[in-house]
């Protein structure tokens, strides 16, 4: 696993395409649940826009090829959690409003 392209030889160019269209999905999904008024879900946006812009920071900025991959697939992994915690979490809380 730790020999494919994306992290030996990759630029990093796909992780910030990919990393933003998690992103995306997790904004989109996110400003459903915004209706719930649980507040993890603007903390969960504020971490994921935070996460990403490391990400551009670290394309940028770390010189050394293969410590830069595997820090961009740990933060988009992290952005990942991120986004699945809080919308489980919004989905229990408000599950338990109604309920």
């Amino acid at each position: 696993m730790t020999t494919q392209p994306a992290l030996t030889t990759s630029t990093g160019r796909r992780w910030l395409v990919w990393g933003g269209v998690l992103a995306g999905v997790a904004f989109a999904i996110l400003a459903v649940l915004a209706v719930t008024r649980v507040p993890a879900v603007w903390g969960a946006c504020a971490v994921i826009v935070v996460f990403y812009l490391a990400m551009v920071i670290v394309r940028l900025t770390v010189t050394s090829r293969r410590a830069r991959l595997i820090a961009l697939a740990w933060l988009m992994g992290a952005m990942a959690v991120v986004a699945l915690v809080c919308i489980v979490l919004a989905g229990v809380l408000s599950a338990r409003a109604v309920g």
